[in-house]
């Protein structure tokens, strides 16, 4: 058959702008809730709402990453089964509920259960999309085009600071978490409007759409070319839609390995426990509550700032490096403040070196680990399994961020905000280890090419 390249229809071109931004938008539900909570749990952990000890608050900000454990799984299965575009919007609908269960919860209980329900929303979206964008997105733009994901979770940050600090006069807490509502209706209504990526499409046997969706995605692209790929990686593959067993394969196993340092890493490198807690750190070194929250406006702006500089330097500067980079800037940060913290004697000056301290930890993140693991997750795993194996990820990922966000403030109650950044200042230096050995380089190669050379390296027979 003669190979020629298709052009893009010019009403498909203009539908370009859209296909990513409602396949990015699930990062807002995420993010929205992770920040709305931060400044929710001001007002409602106190005796008139729901009187929250340090252990109640930490089952209020972990039992999120709970329900995300078994969204995560859930979603292993359905991106191979009803597809990405489905379960996203799946997500979506089962978010609008839990949120509207937060925002009439008349107890505590409740308020956990509601919390919950928001989780599996969570963990089902934030497993599916960067899948369903890597999938969408031209080789040579797929990491710029994927970190969109992390874009959306730390606009969702921002947005929910901004809320929390606008609000927090009329302390309407309500009112903070029912908004929540908006960016699920969005993404609802936009999946609804958005075609399946090409590679289910091409597993499905539905080819002419595939070809149609790769025109839209990737403009002018040889789409003869880019199918075939797909349908040898299928027949490589076999018929048969991948399990967990799948992933114990010896030629599989590097990847999962990778997945699973990128996971644990990315939680244990202690950021949630700022994206989570930072209204209450700032207020236990003396900062009033709206000066607070006002203060997490600006790490949320730090966050959003480094993360879209993220998608124009990945494709370039590549994953590996940026990850390196990010821990370095990571770990320093934190020993320094372990430090200001002990030797520093002035409320106000380890009230001001904490902020700035953590406004830089949040740039190291966002330039390596925040959007960067999520795209490298989504490339490494072979078609067969790679739902599946972003569920198993994504179910790492969400443990390691149940154990954080439920263990740290009762951390932070025992052993400091000091010991507490050494900690994690420490876990920085051996992720650094091992990313440097393991974490291979997946810039400018399509997710093809990254599957057959996995299976050249592990001798795999075909």
């Amino acid at each position: 058959m003669q190979q020629q390249t298709e052009r893009v229809p010019a009403r498909r071109a203009t539908r370009k702008g859209a296909l990513y931004f409602f396949g990015a938008l699930g990062g807002i539900l995420f993010g929205y809730d992770l920040g709305v909570i931060s400044g929710v749990l001001l007002f409602i952990k106190t005796k008139s709402v729901f009187d929250l000890g340090s252990v109640g608050q930490g089952v209020v900000g972990g039992c999120l990453a709970a329900g995300a454990i078994v969204g995560a799984a859930i979603a292993g299965k359905l991106t191979d089964r009803p597809g990405r575009r489905r379960t996203i919007m799946i997500g979506a609908a089962i978010f609008a509920v839990g949120t509207i269960g937060c925002t009439l919860a008349p107890n505590a209980t409740v308020f956990v259960i509601a919390r919950f329900v928001v989780g599996v929303a969570v963990g089902a979206t934030s497993a599916t999309v960067p899948t369903y964008l890597s999938e969408l997105a031209p080789s040579r733009l797929r990491g710029a085009l994927s970190s969109l994901n992390q874009l959306m979770i730390v606009s969702g940050i921002l947005i929910a600071y901004v809320v929390d600090w606008l609000l927090s006069g009329s302390a309407e807490w309500r009112v903070m978490i029912a908004i929540g509502i908006v960016p699920a209706a969005l993404l609802l209504i936009g999946m609804a409007t958005l075609p399946e990526t090409p590679r289910w499409l091409v597993k499905q046997g539905r080819e002419d759409e595939a070809r149609q969706v790769i025109s839209a995605a990737q403009g002018e692209v040889d789409v003869n070319a880019e199918v075939a790929g797909i349908r040898e990686v299928i027949r490589l593959d076999g018929e048969q839609r991948g399990t967990l067993r799948d992933l114990a394969a010896k030629w599989v196993r590097p990847m999962v390995v990778v997945a699973l340092i990128l996971a644990i890493g990315q939680q244990f490198s202690g950021v949630n426990a700022i994206n989570l807690y930072a209204p209450t750190i700032f207020k236990n070194l003396g900062i009033g509550t709206s000066n607070a929250l006002f203060a997490s406006i600006v790490l949320g702006i730090v966050k959003v700032a480094f993360t879209a500089w993220v998608i124009f330097v990945v494709d370039r500067w590549g994953r590996k490096p940026l990850l390196l980079l990010g821990n370095i800037l990571m770990s320093t940060t934190l020993v320094l403040l372990g430090i200001a913290v002990l030797t520093l004697h002035s409320p106000n000056a380890v009230a001001l070196s904490t902020i700035i301290l953590l406004v830089i930890y949040l740039a190291g993140y966002e330039l390596g680990w925040g959007a960067v693991v999520w795209v490298v997750m989504s490339e490494v795993f072979p078609l067969k399994v790679r739902g599946v194996g972003m569920g198993a990820g994504s179910v790492v990922l969400w443990a390691a961020t149940f154990a954080i966000t439920f263990v740290f403030p009762v951390m932070d109650n025992s052993l400091g905000l000091a010991d507490s950044a050494f900690i994690f200042a420490g876990i920085g230096v051996i992720l650094y280890l091992l990313v440097a050995k393991f974490v291979p380089e997946t810039k400018g190669r399509s997710l093809e090419q990254i599957e057959l050379d996995l299976r050249e390296r592990v001798k795999v027979k075909v």
